[in-house]
Protein backbone atom coordinates (compact mmCIF):
# COMPACT_ATOMS: atom_id res chain seq x y z
CA UNK A 1 0.00 0.00 0.00
CA UNK A 2 1.50 3.30 -1.16
CA UNK A 3 0.59 6.53 0.62
CA UNK A 4 1.37 10.09 -0.50
CA UNK A 5 1.45 13.41 1.31
CA UNK A 6 -0.30 16.66 0.37
CA UNK A 7 2.72 18.18 -1.43
CA UNK A 8 3.08 15.10 -3.63
CA UNK A 9 -0.61 15.22 -4.45
CA UNK A 10 -0.30 18.90 -5.38
CA UNK A 11 2.54 18.04 -7.75
CA UNK A 12 0.39 15.31 -9.32
CA UNK A 13 -2.45 17.80 -9.80
CA UNK A 14 -0.07 20.22 -11.55
CA UNK A 15 1.08 17.45 -13.89
CA UNK A 16 -2.46 16.25 -14.59
CA UNK A 17 -4.13 19.55 -15.52
CA UNK A 18 -2.35 21.86 -17.98
CA UNK A 19 -2.07 25.39 -16.63
CA UNK A 20 -2.81 24.39 -13.01
CA UNK A 21 -0.29 26.29 -10.86
CA UNK A 22 -0.83 25.14 -7.25
CA UNK A 23 -0.85 27.94 -4.72
CA UNK A 24 -1.77 25.92 -1.59
CA UNK A 25 -2.75 22.39 -0.73
CA UNK A 26 -5.00 21.03 2.01
CA UNK A 27 -4.50 17.37 2.88
CA UNK A 28 -7.53 15.32 3.91
CA UNK A 29 -7.02 12.99 6.87
CA UNK A 30 -8.23 9.52 5.83
CA UNK A 31 -8.31 6.23 7.77
CA UNK A 32 -5.40 3.83 7.40
CA UNK A 33 -7.64 1.37 5.54
CA UNK A 34 -8.92 3.99 3.08
CA UNK A 35 -8.16 3.08 -0.55
CA UNK A 36 -7.29 6.66 -1.56
CA UNK A 37 -5.14 9.62 -0.56
CA UNK A 38 -7.13 12.83 -1.00
CA UNK A 39 -6.17 16.50 -1.04
CA UNK A 40 -7.70 19.87 -2.03
CA UNK A 41 -5.51 22.07 -4.20
CA UNK A 42 -6.05 25.77 -4.85
CA UNK A 43 -4.34 27.55 -7.72
CA UNK A 44 -3.44 31.19 -8.36
CA UNK A 45 -6.85 31.83 -9.90
CA UNK A 46 -8.48 30.67 -6.65
CA UNK A 47 -9.93 27.60 -8.33
CA UNK A 48 -10.14 24.50 -6.18
CA UNK A 49 -9.41 20.96 -7.31
CA UNK A 50 -9.74 17.52 -5.73
CA UNK A 51 -6.88 15.04 -6.13
CA UNK A 52 -7.32 11.30 -5.49
CA UNK A 53 -4.41 8.91 -5.59
CA UNK A 54 -5.09 5.14 -5.23
CA UNK A 55 -3.12 3.26 -2.62
CA UNK A 56 -3.63 -0.23 -4.08
CA UNK A 57 -4.07 -1.71 -7.58
CA UNK A 58 -7.69 -2.57 -6.73
CA UNK A 59 -8.35 1.05 -5.78
CA UNK A 60 -6.74 2.16 -9.02
CA UNK A 61 -9.13 0.02 -11.06
CA UNK A 62 -12.04 1.29 -8.99
CA UNK A 63 -11.02 4.90 -9.68
CA UNK A 64 -10.83 4.28 -13.43
CA UNK A 65 -14.32 2.73 -13.46
CA UNK A 66 -15.90 5.55 -11.46
CA UNK A 67 -14.33 8.16 -13.75
CA UNK A 68 -15.80 6.45 -16.80
CA UNK A 69 -19.18 6.31 -15.07
CA UNK A 70 -19.13 10.01 -14.14
CA UNK A 71 -18.54 10.93 -17.77
CA UNK A 72 -21.74 9.07 -18.70
CA UNK A 73 -23.79 10.35 -15.75
CA UNK A 74 -23.05 13.99 -16.57
CA UNK A 75 -25.41 13.75 -19.55
CA UNK A 76 -28.10 11.68 -17.78
CA UNK A 77 -28.57 13.23 -14.33
CA UNK A 78 -29.95 16.65 -13.50
CA UNK A 79 -27.72 16.95 -10.44
CA UNK A 80 -24.04 17.87 -10.92
CA UNK A 81 -21.36 15.22 -10.55
CA UNK A 82 -17.60 15.69 -10.17
CA UNK A 83 -16.05 16.17 -13.62
CA UNK A 84 -12.68 14.54 -14.32
CA UNK A 85 -10.17 17.18 -15.47
CA UNK A 86 -6.96 15.20 -15.80
CA UNK A 87 -4.83 12.17 -14.91
CA UNK A 88 -1.28 11.74 -13.64
CA UNK A 89 0.65 8.46 -13.98
CA UNK A 90 2.05 6.88 -10.79
CA UNK A 91 5.48 5.21 -10.58
CA UNK A 92 4.10 1.91 -9.28
CA UNK A 93 1.34 1.81 -11.87
CA UNK A 94 -2.11 3.28 -12.08
CA UNK A 95 -3.08 6.95 -12.23
CA UNK A 96 -4.11 9.75 -9.90
CA UNK A 97 -7.29 11.58 -10.82
CA UNK A 98 -8.02 15.32 -10.59
CA UNK A 99 -11.66 16.45 -10.54
CA UNK A 100 -13.41 19.77 -10.23
CA UNK A 101 -14.47 20.92 -6.77
CA UNK A 102 -18.25 21.09 -6.29
CA UNK A 103 -19.42 23.92 -4.07
CA UNK A 104 -21.97 23.27 -1.35
CA UNK A 105 -22.20 21.95 2.18
CA UNK A 106 -21.84 18.38 3.33
CA UNK A 107 -24.94 17.04 5.08
CA UNK A 108 -24.98 15.42 8.50
CA UNK A 109 -27.67 12.75 8.08
CA UNK A 110 -28.70 12.86 11.74
CA UNK A 111 -29.60 16.55 11.42
CA UNK A 112 -32.13 16.07 8.57
CA UNK A 113 -35.50 17.19 9.94
CA UNK A 114 -38.78 15.35 9.25
CA UNK A 115 -40.79 16.90 6.44
CA UNK A 116 -37.89 19.13 5.39
CA UNK A 117 -36.96 20.04 1.86
CA UNK A 118 -33.64 18.30 2.40
CA UNK A 119 -35.30 14.98 3.31
CA UNK A 120 -37.63 15.08 0.31
CA UNK A 121 -34.78 16.12 -1.98
CA UNK A 122 -32.68 13.18 -0.84
CA UNK A 123 -35.50 10.78 -1.69
CA UNK A 124 -35.91 12.30 -5.16
CA UNK A 125 -32.16 12.22 -5.89
CA UNK A 126 -31.93 8.53 -5.01
CA UNK A 127 -35.02 7.77 -7.08
CA UNK A 128 -33.53 9.57 -10.09
CA UNK A 129 -30.38 7.47 -9.77
CA UNK A 130 -32.28 4.19 -9.34
CA UNK A 131 -34.44 5.02 -12.38
CA UNK A 132 -31.39 4.99 -14.69
CA UNK A 133 -30.99 2.28 -17.29
CA UNK A 134 -28.60 -0.39 -16.00
CA UNK A 135 -26.87 -0.43 -19.40
CA UNK A 136 -25.26 2.92 -18.50
CA UNK A 137 -23.40 1.22 -15.66
CA UNK A 138 -22.59 -1.77 -17.84
CA UNK A 139 -21.01 0.54 -20.43
CA UNK A 140 -18.80 2.10 -17.73
CA UNK A 141 -17.57 -1.34 -16.67
CA UNK A 142 -18.67 -1.17 -13.04
CA UNK A 143 -19.84 -4.36 -11.25
CA UNK A 144 -23.34 -5.58 -12.18
CA UNK A 145 -25.34 -8.02 -10.03
CA UNK A 146 -28.82 -9.45 -10.26
CA UNK A 147 -30.90 -10.35 -7.19
CA UNK A 148 -29.78 -13.99 -6.99
CA UNK A 149 -26.06 -13.33 -7.43
CA UNK A 150 -26.15 -10.41 -5.00
CA UNK A 151 -27.81 -12.53 -2.31
CA UNK A 152 -25.19 -15.25 -2.87
CA UNK A 153 -22.46 -12.62 -2.48
CA UNK A 154 -23.93 -11.49 0.84
CA UNK A 155 -24.03 -15.07 2.11
CA UNK A 156 -20.39 -15.57 1.12
CA UNK A 157 -19.39 -12.40 3.00
CA UNK A 158 -21.19 -13.65 6.10
CA UNK A 159 -19.49 -17.05 5.86
CA UNK A 160 -16.04 -15.45 5.66
CA UNK A 161 -16.84 -13.22 8.64
CA UNK A 162 -18.11 -16.20 10.67
CA UNK A 163 -14.82 -18.02 10.00
CA UNK A 164 -12.94 -15.31 11.92
CA UNK A 165 -14.80 -16.20 15.13
CA UNK A 166 -15.46 -12.53 15.87
CA UNK A 167 -19.17 -12.41 14.93
CA UNK A 168 -21.64 -13.28 17.77
CA UNK A 169 -23.75 -16.35 17.13
CA UNK A 170 -26.95 -14.37 17.72
CA UNK A 171 -26.17 -12.05 14.84
CA UNK A 172 -25.15 -14.92 12.60
CA UNK A 173 -28.46 -16.70 13.22
CA UNK A 174 -30.43 -13.48 12.65
CA UNK A 175 -28.71 -12.57 9.40
CA UNK A 176 -28.66 -16.10 8.00
CA UNK A 177 -32.40 -16.37 8.62
CA UNK A 178 -33.05 -13.22 6.60
CA UNK A 179 -30.66 -14.20 3.80
CA UNK A 180 -32.19 -17.69 3.57
CA UNK A 181 -35.69 -16.24 3.10
CA UNK A 182 -35.85 -16.08 -0.69
CA UNK A 183 -39.14 -14.17 -0.62
CA UNK A 184 -37.27 -11.07 0.61
CA UNK A 185 -34.81 -11.06 -2.27
CA UNK A 186 -37.01 -10.77 -5.34
CA UNK A 187 -35.95 -7.19 -6.06
CA UNK A 188 -35.13 -5.58 -9.39
CA UNK A 189 -31.44 -4.59 -9.45
CA UNK A 190 -30.86 -0.88 -10.06
CA UNK A 191 -27.89 1.48 -10.50
CA UNK A 192 -26.70 2.49 -7.01
CA UNK A 193 -24.27 4.97 -5.52
CA UNK A 194 -22.96 2.49 -2.96
CA UNK A 195 -21.50 4.96 -0.45
CA UNK A 196 -24.28 7.25 0.78
CA UNK A 197 -23.15 8.84 4.03
CA UNK A 198 -22.15 12.03 5.87
CA UNK A 199 -19.25 12.72 3.47
CA UNK A 200 -21.05 12.11 0.19
CA UNK A 201 -24.38 14.04 0.35
CA UNK A 202 -23.89 17.64 -0.78
CA UNK A 203 -26.49 20.34 -0.06
CA UNK A 204 -27.01 23.73 -1.63
CA UNK A 205 -25.04 26.64 -0.09
CA UNK A 206 -26.50 28.58 2.82
CA UNK A 207 -28.09 31.47 0.92
CA UNK A 208 -30.97 32.20 3.29
CA UNK A 209 -33.30 29.57 1.84
CA UNK A 210 -34.07 26.09 3.14
CA UNK A 211 -31.27 23.79 1.92
CA UNK A 212 -31.87 21.14 -0.71
CA UNK A 213 -29.77 18.25 -1.98
CA UNK A 214 -27.41 19.47 -4.68
CA UNK A 215 -25.52 16.31 -5.60
CA UNK A 216 -23.58 13.24 -4.47
CA UNK A 217 -19.84 12.75 -4.07
CA UNK A 218 -17.64 9.64 -3.84
CA UNK A 219 -18.82 7.44 -6.72
CA UNK A 220 -16.03 4.85 -6.41
CA UNK A 221 -18.40 2.18 -4.98
CA UNK A 222 -21.12 2.57 -7.64
CA UNK A 223 -22.57 -0.68 -9.00
CA UNK A 224 -25.78 -2.30 -10.20
CA UNK A 225 -27.15 -4.01 -7.11
CA UNK A 226 -29.88 -3.88 -4.47
CA UNK A 227 -31.45 -0.40 -4.14
CA UNK A 228 -31.57 -1.09 -0.40
CA UNK A 229 -27.80 -0.45 -0.31
CA UNK A 230 -28.36 3.31 -0.77
CA UNK A 231 -31.13 3.38 1.84
CA UNK A 232 -29.20 1.44 4.49
CA UNK A 233 -27.29 4.45 5.91
CA UNK A 234 -30.55 6.42 6.08
CA UNK A 235 -32.26 3.65 8.06
CA UNK A 236 -29.48 3.77 10.61
CA UNK A 237 -28.93 7.54 10.86
CA UNK A 238 -32.21 9.34 10.17
CA UNK A 239 -35.02 10.06 12.61
CA UNK A 240 -37.93 7.65 11.86
CA UNK A 241 -40.18 10.51 10.74
CA UNK A 242 -37.43 11.97 8.54
CA UNK A 243 -36.95 8.51 7.03
CA UNK A 244 -40.66 8.40 6.24
CA UNK A 245 -40.31 11.71 4.39
CA UNK A 246 -37.40 10.34 2.35
CA UNK A 247 -39.18 7.09 1.50
CA UNK A 248 -42.39 8.88 0.53
CA UNK A 249 -40.57 11.21 -1.88
CA UNK A 250 -38.55 8.25 -3.14
CA UNK A 251 -41.66 6.16 -3.88
CA UNK A 252 -43.36 9.05 -5.71
CA UNK A 253 -40.33 9.68 -7.93
CA UNK A 254 -39.58 6.05 -8.80
CA UNK A 255 -40.67 4.82 -12.22
CA UNK A 256 -41.38 1.37 -10.80
CA UNK A 257 -42.99 0.86 -7.43
CA UNK A 258 -40.42 -0.09 -4.73
CA UNK A 259 -40.74 -3.65 -3.47
CA UNK A 260 -42.37 -4.18 -0.09
CA UNK A 261 -39.24 -5.66 1.55
CA UNK A 262 -36.94 -2.78 0.61
CA UNK A 263 -36.75 -1.26 4.09
CA UNK A 264 -36.16 -4.61 5.80
CA UNK A 265 -33.23 -5.40 3.51
CA UNK A 266 -31.88 -1.89 4.06
CA UNK A 267 -31.84 -2.52 7.81
CA UNK A 268 -29.97 -5.78 7.24
CA UNK A 269 -27.36 -4.05 5.07
CA UNK A 270 -26.93 -1.37 7.74
CA UNK A 271 -26.38 -3.97 10.45
CA UNK A 272 -23.91 -5.94 8.33
CA UNK A 273 -21.86 -2.83 7.56
CA UNK A 274 -19.87 -3.50 10.74
CA UNK A 275 -18.99 -6.94 9.39
CA UNK A 276 -17.71 -5.46 6.15
CA UNK A 277 -15.62 -2.90 8.06
CA UNK A 278 -14.19 -5.66 10.23
CA UNK A 279 -13.25 -7.74 7.19
CA UNK A 280 -11.50 -4.73 5.59
CA UNK A 281 -9.44 -4.34 8.77
CA UNK A 282 -8.65 -8.07 8.81
CA UNK A 283 -7.51 -7.95 5.17
CA UNK A 284 -5.29 -4.97 5.94
CA UNK A 285 -3.74 -6.73 8.95
CA UNK A 286 -5.18 -4.15 11.36
CA UNK A 287 -5.88 -6.34 14.40
CA UNK A 288 -6.73 -3.36 16.59
CA UNK A 289 -9.34 -2.09 14.15
CA UNK A 290 -10.75 -5.59 13.67
CA UNK A 291 -11.15 -6.06 17.42
CA UNK A 292 -12.85 -2.67 17.74
CA UNK A 293 -15.39 -3.71 15.11
CA UNK A 294 -15.87 -7.03 16.88
CA UNK A 295 -16.66 -5.20 20.12
CA UNK A 296 -19.22 -3.08 18.25
CA UNK A 297 -20.76 -6.27 16.86
CA UNK A 298 -21.14 -7.66 20.38
CA UNK A 299 -22.89 -4.48 21.50
CA UNK A 300 -25.16 -4.67 18.46
CA UNK A 301 -26.02 -8.27 19.32
CA UNK A 302 -27.02 -7.27 22.86
CA UNK A 303 -29.07 -4.34 21.59
CA UNK A 304 -30.99 -6.38 19.02
CA UNK A 305 -31.60 -9.18 21.54
CA UNK A 306 -33.05 -6.66 24.03
CA UNK A 307 -35.29 -5.12 21.34
CA UNK A 308 -36.55 -8.55 20.28
CA UNK A 309 -37.29 -9.53 23.89
CA UNK A 310 -39.20 -6.28 24.45
CA UNK A 311 -41.22 -6.84 21.29
CA UNK A 312 -42.14 -10.40 22.31
CA UNK A 313 -43.12 -9.19 25.77
CA UNK A 314 -45.36 -6.56 24.24
CA UNK A 315 -47.06 -9.12 22.01
CA UNK A 316 -47.71 -11.40 24.99
CA UNK A 317 -49.48 -8.70 26.98
CA UNK A 318 -53.25 -9.33 27.26
CA UNK A 319 -55.36 -6.97 25.23
CA UNK A 320 -58.05 -6.83 27.98
CA UNK A 321 -60.27 -8.96 30.24
CA UNK A 322 -62.92 -10.56 28.04
CA UNK A 323 -66.20 -11.71 29.70
CA UNK A 324 -66.62 -15.43 30.19
CA UNK A 325 -68.79 -17.30 27.70
CA UNK A 326 -71.26 -18.49 30.37
CA UNK A 327 -71.65 -14.97 31.80
CA UNK A 328 -73.96 -13.35 29.30
CA UNK A 329 -74.43 -9.63 30.01
CA UNK A 330 -77.84 -8.21 30.72
CA UNK A 331 -79.61 -7.01 27.59
CA UNK A 332 -80.31 -3.65 29.25
CA UNK A 333 -76.69 -3.05 30.32
CA UNK A 334 -74.32 -0.76 28.47
CA UNK A 335 -72.01 -3.70 27.62
CA UNK A 336 -74.70 -5.59 25.75
CA UNK A 337 -73.82 -4.27 22.27
CA UNK A 338 -70.15 -5.20 22.73
CA UNK A 339 -71.01 -8.70 23.84
CA UNK A 340 -73.30 -9.23 20.90
CA UNK A 341 -70.62 -7.99 18.53
CA UNK A 342 -68.46 -10.95 19.50
CA UNK A 343 -71.05 -13.55 18.43
CA UNK A 344 -71.15 -15.17 15.03
CA UNK A 345 -74.43 -13.47 14.14
CA UNK A 346 -73.89 -10.45 11.94
CA UNK A 347 -75.26 -7.33 13.56
CA UNK A 348 -76.36 -4.30 11.51
CA UNK A 349 -74.47 -1.07 12.02
CA UNK A 350 -76.59 1.29 14.12
CA UNK A 351 -76.97 4.86 12.99
CA UNK A 352 -77.00 7.82 15.37
CA UNK A 353 -80.79 7.97 15.29
CA UNK A 354 -81.11 4.26 15.99
CA UNK A 355 -78.70 4.55 18.89
CA UNK A 356 -80.73 7.36 20.40
CA UNK A 357 -83.91 5.34 19.99
CA UNK A 358 -82.34 2.31 21.66
CA UNK A 359 -81.19 4.52 24.52
CA UNK A 360 -84.70 5.86 24.97
CA UNK A 361 -86.13 2.33 25.02
CA UNK A 362 -83.66 1.26 27.71
CA UNK A 363 -84.57 4.26 29.87
CA UNK A 364 -88.26 3.37 29.64
CA UNK A 365 -87.54 -0.25 30.53
CA UNK A 366 -86.30 0.65 34.01
CA UNK A 367 -89.01 3.18 34.88
CA UNK A 368 -92.24 2.38 36.72
CA UNK A 369 -95.29 3.10 34.67
CA UNK A 370 -96.70 6.46 35.86
CA UNK A 371 -100.26 6.68 37.16
CA UNK A 372 -101.19 9.22 34.53
CA UNK A 373 -99.98 10.43 31.19
CA UNK A 374 -96.41 11.63 31.14
CA UNK A 375 -96.00 15.38 31.39
CA UNK A 376 -93.16 16.91 29.39
CA UNK A 377 -90.66 18.96 31.36
CA UNK A 378 -90.00 22.37 29.88
CA UNK A 379 -86.65 23.94 30.74
CA UNK A 380 -86.73 26.88 28.34
CA UNK A 381 -87.41 29.35 31.19
CA UNK A 382 -85.49 29.14 34.43
CA UNK A 383 -88.58 29.73 36.62
CA UNK A 384 -91.01 27.46 34.76
CA UNK A 385 -90.09 24.27 36.60
CA UNK A 386 -90.74 25.22 40.22
CA UNK A 387 -93.93 27.19 39.69
CA UNK A 388 -97.06 25.39 40.94
CA UNK A 389 -99.81 24.51 38.52
CA UNK A 390 -102.95 26.59 38.12
CA UNK A 391 -104.97 24.41 40.48
CA UNK A 392 -102.27 24.65 43.22
CA UNK A 393 -101.47 20.93 43.15
CA UNK A 394 -97.91 19.57 43.09
CA UNK A 395 -96.70 17.53 40.11
CA UNK A 396 -97.99 13.97 39.89
CA UNK A 397 -94.48 12.50 40.11
CA UNK A 398 -94.10 13.83 43.70
CA UNK A 399 -97.17 11.87 44.77
CA UNK A 400 -95.41 8.59 43.97
CA UNK A 401 -92.49 9.21 46.38
CA UNK A 402 -93.34 6.03 48.32
CA UNK A 403 -92.48 3.88 45.32
CA UNK A 404 -88.83 2.79 45.53
CA UNK A 405 -88.53 2.36 41.79
CA UNK A 406 -89.02 6.10 41.12
CA UNK A 407 -86.39 7.39 43.56
CA UNK A 408 -83.95 8.00 40.78
CA UNK A 409 -86.52 9.96 38.78
CA UNK A 410 -87.39 12.12 41.80
CA UNK A 411 -83.71 12.80 42.42
CA UNK A 412 -83.36 13.86 38.81
CA UNK A 413 -86.36 16.20 39.09
CA UNK A 414 -84.96 17.65 42.34
CA UNK A 415 -81.66 18.30 40.60
CA UNK A 416 -83.47 19.93 37.70
CA UNK A 417 -85.41 22.14 40.14
CA UNK A 418 -82.23 23.15 41.92
CA UNK A 419 -80.58 23.95 38.64
CA UNK A 420 -83.59 26.01 37.65
CA UNK A 421 -83.53 27.92 40.97
CA UNK A 422 -79.90 28.82 40.49
CA UNK A 423 -80.20 29.42 36.77
CA UNK A 424 -80.53 33.15 37.16
CA UNK A 425 -77.57 33.32 39.57
CA UNK A 426 -75.50 31.17 37.23
CA UNK A 427 -76.41 33.38 34.32
CA UNK A 428 -75.27 36.44 36.25
CA UNK A 429 -72.04 34.67 37.18
CA UNK A 430 -71.49 33.73 33.58
CA UNK A 431 -71.98 37.31 32.50
CA UNK A 432 -69.42 38.37 35.11
CA UNK A 433 -66.93 35.81 33.85
CA UNK A 434 -67.45 36.92 30.25
CA UNK A 435 -66.92 40.52 31.31
CA UNK A 436 -63.73 39.57 33.09
CA UNK A 437 -62.53 37.67 30.02
CA UNK A 438 -63.17 40.68 27.81
CA UNK A 439 -61.39 43.07 30.15
CA UNK A 440 -57.81 42.07 29.22
CA UNK A 441 -58.66 42.37 25.54
CA UNK A 442 -59.81 45.95 26.05
CA UNK A 443 -56.76 46.76 28.13
CA UNK A 444 -54.34 45.92 25.33
CA UNK A 445 -52.61 43.06 23.42
CA UNK A 446 -51.28 40.01 25.31
CA UNK A 447 -47.86 40.25 26.75
CA UNK A 448 -44.87 38.38 25.34
CA UNK A 449 -45.09 35.81 28.12
CA UNK A 450 -48.50 34.75 26.86
CA UNK A 451 -47.42 34.27 23.27
CA UNK A 452 -46.55 30.73 22.11
CA UNK A 453 -42.87 30.04 21.81
CA UNK A 454 -41.49 29.40 18.37
CA UNK A 455 -40.20 25.84 17.87
CA UNK A 456 -36.66 25.89 16.48
CA UNK A 457 -36.22 24.12 13.16
CA UNK A 458 -33.43 21.58 12.99
CA UNK A 459 -30.91 22.43 10.27
CA UNK A 460 -28.07 20.31 8.98
CA UNK A 461 -24.79 20.67 10.74
CA UNK A 462 -22.47 22.89 8.78
CA UNK A 463 -18.74 22.71 9.00
CA UNK A 464 -15.60 21.76 7.15
CA UNK A 465 -15.81 19.19 4.40
CA UNK A 466 -13.44 16.70 5.98
CA UNK A 467 -10.95 16.40 8.77
CA UNK A 468 -8.08 18.19 7.09
CA UNK A 469 -4.46 18.85 7.84
CA UNK A 470 -2.95 22.31 7.95
CA UNK A 471 -2.96 24.14 4.63
CA UNK A 472 0.55 24.14 3.16
CA UNK A 473 1.62 27.06 0.95
CA UNK A 474 3.30 26.00 -2.28
CA UNK A 475 4.99 29.22 -3.47
CA UNK A 476 7.68 31.08 -1.56
CA UNK A 477 6.53 34.51 -2.69
CA UNK A 478 4.60 36.36 -0.03
CA UNK A 479 1.84 37.92 -2.09
CA UNK A 480 -0.86 37.48 0.49
CA UNK A 481 -2.68 34.79 -1.50
CA UNK A 482 -0.66 31.73 -0.59
CA UNK A 483 -2.63 30.54 2.43
CA UNK A 484 -6.38 30.26 2.09
CA UNK A 485 -8.37 29.88 5.33
CA UNK A 486 -10.27 26.65 5.79
CA UNK A 487 -13.89 27.34 4.84
CA UNK A 488 -16.93 25.16 4.36
CA UNK A 489 -18.06 24.35 0.86
CA UNK A 490 -19.92 27.34 -0.58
Amino acid sequence: MTSRGPLTLAALASAAVPGLDPDSVEGVVTPAVSPFDVAFVQDHEHRRWVVRSPRTPAASAQLEQSAALLALLTRRLTMPVPAVRGWAALPEGGRACVTSYLTGRLVDLESIAPGSRLAAGLGRVLAQLHNLDTRVYEEAGVPVYDAASYRTRRLAELDRAAATGRVPTGLLARWEGILDDESLWGFAATPTHGAIGPGTVLATPDDGEEPDVKGLLGWESAQVADPADDLAPLVGELHPEALDTVLEAYAHARVERPDQHLQRRARLVHEMQLVRSMMVAVAAGDDTGAEQRAAELRRLDEQLAAEEAAEQSRLREPKGDAPAADEAPDETSDDAPDAKAGTTTTQPVATAAAAQAAESDEDQAVEVEPTGPAQPVKVEASDAVDEPSDDGEAPEAAADAEDDATDANLDTEATTDAAADTGQDAGEATDAVDAAAEAPAEAGPPTEAGEPEEVPVAVPRQGNDHETAEIVPINDEDDGDDIIPVLPRR
